[in-house]
């Protein structure tokens, strides 16, 4: 039995060195001396409590992180936290005005104002629906993704400037979702648990359907069989094996399936195949054998997330991919750290922009990161990968969630990390809200409950009702 191990992501390990050098006052003196901070920089290490400057404003660290571009303190306040000192600009920029909705879908709202003004400058809107804050933009029109049909939403906005002044709210409007006509939103892929044929009591997919609702499922693992011939996990062909009637059997209930390439171990095609078109060639295979709807190509470990001669090859074969199969949508998976992706992912996502890859989701695997409360680290590492897409790509906050996935581990993960059924839930309705267009989690194998069992092939290792996880995965 081969239990699956994760990336343990990059966790930012040295704090840093110097926040601050203080000025020495005269024995005498009374009066307080302020320390002067160092001023805040990309691809640095923060400490929690370390203070920095921006913009003249003074903010403190709220939890230890590597900062990247686009992390500037006004902009992640869930990493910062304004201080006492800074530059005096106490004015508020004015009033966004006309606040207007300039379209809706049955799954999203369309907005727009006026640009407010500011002594000093505008740095963004912070939009709300209802009382709660979406999101903070810098421009003056954001899309709402993620939205029930035929549902009445009220927004206002609101304007902020660098020292962190808030305008009053605009005008506030409300927008009606159009009518759903029983169709799903074209980006989102159904709620798909990974689901291992070859390991951990794999059980009856149909049995799995009919108690929990969920339509589609996350097959793994394509793996090279010698030189660059697919075969599940390596060694059961693409036909005639329990594989082809797990997958008979999803699509005859009316489901459909991902097939997932690679994963953490195993003898991997990236590396086997000599080129992208012979990679290509091999997926071609598994598509003409399966016929999925979605492949997923879960790049892990230093042969192919670590190896960028490796990395390339797939970026290009996957291309090939798209080009001869236009229905068929492309996934990449990869680990994370709690603030998001490391510098094998950010190259990964880079060089899928560079070399021009139509990629139509980019998921995350926010686990085995030591953390200890998981759904503020899934937001945190969901969060880092928008804005990494943002910046290769310059898309908008709305337009990256709709490219982003999150694929999670129920109970307890490898690092002992806990993962409850609420937990999920709150993740799935987050990435919801945020219109994500993919959910999974390794695995249906494990969605059964076995309380102080430990990390093991066949359960969670807590207490849970029997596939919980996947009928909270099928609301999605």
């Amino acid at each position: 039995m081969r239990f699956r191990s994760k990336l343990t992501a990059l966790v930012a390990g040295l704090a840093l060195a110097l926040t601050g050098a203080a000025l020495t006052a005269a024995p005498a003196a009374h009066s307080s001396v302020r320390q002067v901070a160092a001023a805040w920089a990309p691809w640095t290490s923060y400490a929690a409590g370390a203070t920095v400057t921006h913009d003249g404003v003074d903010y403190v660290c709220l939890q230890a992180h590597t900062s990247q571009p686009g992390w500037e303190p006004p902009n992640v306040p869930a990493l910062w936290k304004r201080g006492t000192g800074g530059g005096g600009d106490t004015t508020a920029p004015s009033v966004p005005g006309n606040l207007r909705s300039t379209g809706v879908t049955s799954s999203s709202v369309s907005l727009a104002w006026n640009a407010a003004t500011d002594n000093v400058g505008v740095t963004g809107y912070d939009v709300y629906r209802g009382g709660t804050l979406v999101t903070t933009v810098s421009g003056t029109s954001y899309t709402d993704t993620g939205r029930a049909a035929e549902t009445s939403y009220t927004y206002t906005v609101r304007a902020r400037d660098a020292a962190g002044n808030v305008s009053g709210a605009s005008n506030a409007v409300t927008a009606t979702t159009a009518p759903g006509n029983g169709q799903p939103d074209p980006a989102r892929m159904p709620g798909a648990p990974y689901l291992y044929m070859g390991w951990g009591n794999p059980p009856n997919p149909g049995t799995v359907m009919d108690a929990t609702g969920v339509k589609s499922f996350t097959m793994a693992f394509i793996l090279s069989s010698g030189g660059c011939t697919p075969a599940w996990d390596g060694n059961r062909p693409l036909t005639g094996g329990a594989d082809q009637q797990a997958i008979n059997t999803i699509k005859s209930k009316g489901g459909s399936v991902q097939i997932s390439f690679g994963g953490w171990s195993g003898n991997k095609l990236g590396p086997n195949c000599s080129s992208p078109q012979a990679f290509a060639n091999a997926v071609q295979q598994v598509i003409n054998a399966v016929g999925p709807a979605v492949v997923d190509f879960d790049i892990e470990n230093t042969d192919e997330f670590e190896n960028y001669t490796v990395q390339d090859r797939i970026l290009n074969a996957l291309k090939i991919v798209k080009q001869n199969n236009p229905n068929v949508k492309i996934v990449v998976t990869f680990g994370t750290t709690r603030t998001g992706p490391n510098s094998h992912g950010i190259r990964l996502i880079n060089q899928s922009k560079a070399l021009g890859v139509p990629i139509d989701n980019y998921t995350i695997m926010p686990f085995d990161f030591g953390s200890s409360n998981m759904y503020q680290d899934t937001v945190s590492a969901s969060e880092g990968l928008k804005n990494a897409l943002k910046n290769a790509f310059g898309w908008t906050d709305a337009q990256a969630y709709a490219r982003m996935g999150i694929s999670g581990m129920n109970g307890l993960s490898d690092q002992q990390e806990l993962t409850t059924p609420g937990t999920w839930t709150q993740i799935r309705d987050w990435a919801r809200s945020k219109g994500l267009t993919r959910l999974a989690y390794w695995a249906v194998n494990r969605d059964r409950p076995c309380p102080g069992g430990g990390v093991v092939a066949n359960c969670s290792g807590i207490a849970q009702a029997d596939w919980e996880f996947t009928r909270i995965t099928a609301g999605f």
